[in-house]
């Protein structure tokens, strides 16, 4: 029972696997395709770097496995927001508390 619920799972990850490989192929494809567009340098860049966010969030999500551990993500994520607020507010404070004495 366990193995073929095992099976399963593996399966599973594979087809995700084989579409996220598929998806990048017809992203670099269309990447490709934009280049021989006759498009401003601006906008060509723009989209080859759209194209290039989505490949890596791709990339990153399912090949690196970041999809699955969205509680810790978020935890870092928020630590991190929390420390930048302080780090800003600290010399803030600093300063209104030297301009107030």
């Amino acid at each position: 029972m366990s193995t073929e619920s095992h099976t399963v799972d593996i399966q599973k990850h594979v087809r995700w696997y084989l579409r996220v490989f598929a998806a990048l192929m017809i992203l670099t494809v269309v990447t490709v395709a934009v280049s021989y567009l006759e498009l401003t340098t601006r906008l060509a860049v723009a989209v080859a770097l759209f194209i290039a966010t989505i490949k890596g969030s791709l990339v990153a999500c399912y090949f690196m496995h970041l999809i699955s551990e969205r509680k810790f993500i978020y935890t870092v994520l928020i630590v991190t927001v929390i420390f930048f607020v302080a780090m800003l507010l600290g010399p803030v404070m600093t300063q209104i508390n030297s301009a107030g004495a």
